[in-house]
């Protein structure tokens, strides 16, 4: 079954390299376009879409407005020329950002997050928490408390923005549990909230003062998450 996709963006050249990219990657599908969100609006409301590439800077409407007014269940991956808008895309659930201009292989790895089946250790759609399992209790945490996620030998350290949690399972593991949109893993032992790095350079990010070393595996797709 084919992804229904909707390009909603104000320039017609973006509109123009989003239609060939989609056009180029099997069971993706283009079934509308508009020019702004309002116009967008209308026909998604009225018809089925499975994915919509959204522009944040647009007249009488913005992105970020639009996608809190669509169906939850409707993913969105943000296209945008600017960087500022990437944390509270983020806190809309996003499936990814897209700093423009960004290449096909970019635009095939945030599409593939939609194609892919969704594992059953995922979140739900609408959750913004996991619980984890400290001294025999599950603890809530939000993804927007959680800092990051330390790897040790046979357990992790799950770092919030209150506390240190101490958790029997693998960081290959609770990887599953986090939003892509939000978390990436950057070292063999460490899994960072984007929203939460400070600054960074080609062999580290800080957040809350502590340097995370960024590997060479992990490190060209961080810094296209970056942009």
């Amino acid at each position: 079954m084919n992804i229904k996709c909707a390009i909603v963006d104000d320039e017609q050249t973006a509109r123009n390299i989003l239609r060939k990219y989609v056009n180029d990657v099997p069971r993706l599908e283009v079934v509308n376009e508009s020019k702004n969100a309002l116009e967008a609006l209308d026909y998604i409301q009225n018809n089925e879409i499975d994915l919509i590439f959204l522009d944040i800077e647009m007249p009488k409407l913005s992105g970020l407005n639009f996608a809190k007014l669509i169906n939850k269940n409707t993913k969105i991956i943000f296209t945008t020329a600017h960087r500022e808008f990437a944390i509270e895309s983020y806190e809309l659930n996003a499936t990814d950002y897209l700093l423009k201009p960004f290449s096909f292989e970019r635009f095939l790895k945030a599409v593939q997050k939609v194609a892919q089946p969704v594992s059953k250790n995922v979140e739900s759609k609408n959750s913004t928490y996991i619980y984890v399992k400290v001294n025999k209790q599950m603890v809530k945490v939000s993804f927007l408390d959680l800092l990051y996620v330390e790897g040790m030998s046979n357990y992790i350290k799950v770092h919030t923005s209150a506390e240190v949690l101490v958790v029997y399972e693998k960081l290959s593991t609770i990887i599953n549990s986090l939003p892509s949109s939000m978390f990436a893993r950057i070292h063999k032992s460490y899994i960072v909230n984007i929203s939460k790095i400070k600054l960074y350079t080609k062999e580290y990010v800080e957040i809350q003062n502590k340097h995370i070393p960024i590997s060479s595996t992990y490190r060209n797709s961080l810094f296209d998450m970056l942009g």
